[in-house]
């Protein structure tokens, strides 16, 4: 089973930056970070299609312009580069893996396969 181990949370100010990674133990077709804020559901965040040669991202409104992923195949590893960082941002992010056929579009929660522990990110004002 696809292994996948998050890293690089923490606590940084309004308007900082955070670059989070995660290392999946072989490659998946798509891979993607989600975060969950207290009393909320797990949202998507962005999506990467690792298996094709463009690597095409998808990023939801909310963080367009802030956010960037990307992906490094030789390690099987994808990053998240969080910029100009607010108080929303606030919550667990958590890194997914998924084997469907599928090449575009932003896929949700259910169609991941495999989750890692997630990263704590906090925001402070």
């Amino acid at each position: 089973q696809l292994q996948l181990v998050e890293s690089g949370g923490g606590s940084v100010q309004t308007g900082g930056s955070l670059r989070l990674s995660c290392a999946a133990s072989q490659q998946s077709r798509y891979m993607g970070w989600f975060r969950q804020a207290p009393v909320t559901e797990r949202a998507g965040v962005a999506t990467i299609y690792t298996s094709t040669s463009s690597g095409s991202t998808y990023y939801a409104d909310s963080v367009k312009g802030r956010f960037t992923i990307s992906q490094d195949n030789a390690q099987n590893t994808i990053y998240l580069q969080m910029n100009s960082l607010i108080s929303e941002d606030t919550a667990m992010y958590y890194c997914a893996a998924g084997r469907r056929y599928i090449y575009h579009g932003f896929p949700p929660a259910a169609y991941y396969d495999s989750w890692g522990q997630g990263t704590q990110v906090t925001i402070s004002s």
